[in-house]
């Protein structure tokens, strides 16, 4: 019975998804109060006094920021709009969709300890080191500074201005609200600034305050983690072990780059990715190319590209997925070596 292939994709589906949805259960609540705690838009105004630092100090920003895509252009706007150099937006763009909370709390669950602080050094090493070698290049002007955020407005100001949240979540702002993807909204317009007011309520109060956040976010991945799993589950029981290892699997030298080039139109979401991966290192698949695969899929994907068209000028677009391709590489070169 054990060896009927349905099965062993449903044992897999509960296993993986079970675990998943648990991480991302605990990791929407730490961010949520991270979030409380620490305005992004106070983070933005640092990048301003600390501009020879703002390559590590974007990267760090976008640590912070495990959200969609569309999420990460009102907070790269905000740094373009106060003159942040394109060293610290490429070290923010870099960072954010790769090295995460989310990201990093499922790799941790996923694979342990040992891979995610390799990851994290390759990744988040790679989008400080971008960002210094860019602001010696002539693509440290490729920034598109005549854009205006797409991000509505607040009684005729832009979003940005409106308030700590604003700058950070602003997807579009009217009747004193502001969205990000599927963000609850947040009275932010008219009156005074709530910053000071807010970090006076009691920690109860703003933990309590940080579980709306929480929860639109554990909403808005959790359909990707179930769609994860089942494609985990399939794989486990139906995708011959021979497929994996004749494209990249095994030790063979191309392995590691064909994972990276492939892994930029894949789309690859997280918490989608790491599941499937999982199976495919047990169909065969060397650690090595399912490390590059998931870097070049995640930190490049094409409506990222589109997004941050939107951003920067073309020569830096291209800067920015060669980036994201050599450090796919890179990192898939060192997990051969190791594992």
């Amino acid at each position: 019975m054990q060896d009927n292939p349905w099965t062993v994709a449903l044992y897999e589906f509960l296993h993986v998804g079970g675990a998943l949805v648990a991480i991302i259960a605990v990791i929407s609540v730490l961010t949520g109060i991270v979030r409380e705690y620490i305005p992004q838009d106070k983070l933005q105004k640092k990048l301003e006094k600390h501009e020879r630092r703002g390559p590590l100090l974007g990267a760090l920003l976008g640590t912070l920021t495990p959200f969609c895509s569309a999420s990460m252009v009102p907070v790269a706007m905000g740094m373009v709009e106060m003159g942040a150099s394109v060293g610290t937006i490429f070290g923010f763009l870099i960072s954010a969709p790769l090295c995460n909370f989310v990201v990093v709390g499922l790799i941790l669950v996923t694979f342990g300890l040992k891979v995610t602080l390799i990851y994290l050094a390759v990744t988040l090493g790679g989008a400080i080191l971008a960002g210094y070698l860019v602001g010696f290049t002539s693509l440290n002007h490729a920034v598109r500074r005549d854009i205006s955020p797409a991000t509505g407005s607040c009684g005729g100001a832009q979003a940005a201005s409106c308030s700590p949240s604003a700058a950070a979540l602003a997807v579009g702002c009217g009747d004193a609200t502001v969205v990000d993807c599927d963000a609850p909204a947040v009275p932010t317009c008219g009156g005074p600034a709530p910053s000071t007011a807010h970090d006076r309520l009691p920690h109860g109060e703003r933990l309590r305050a940080s579980l709306p956040f929480a929860w639109a976010l554990f909403r808005k991945i959790i359909p990707y983690v179930l769609v994860g799993a089942v494609i985990s589950a399939l794989s486990a029981a139906f995708l011959p072990a021979e497929v994996v290892e004749k494209y990249v699997g095994g030790d063979s030298w191309y392995a590691v780059p064909v994972a990276a080039v492939i892994g930029v139109p894949l789309y690859l979401r997280i918490e989608m990715a790491l599941p499937l991966l999982q199976v495919l290192i047990a169909k065969g698949m060397s650690m090595g190319a399912a490390m590059s695969l998931l870097i070049g899929g995640t930190g490049a994907s094409l409506p990222e590209i589109a997004i941050i068209s939107s951003i920067l000028k073309p020569k830096a677009v291209i800067a920015f997925v060669v980036t994201v391709v050599a450090m796919a590489m890179v990192g898939g070169g060192i997990f051969l070596v190791v594992s």
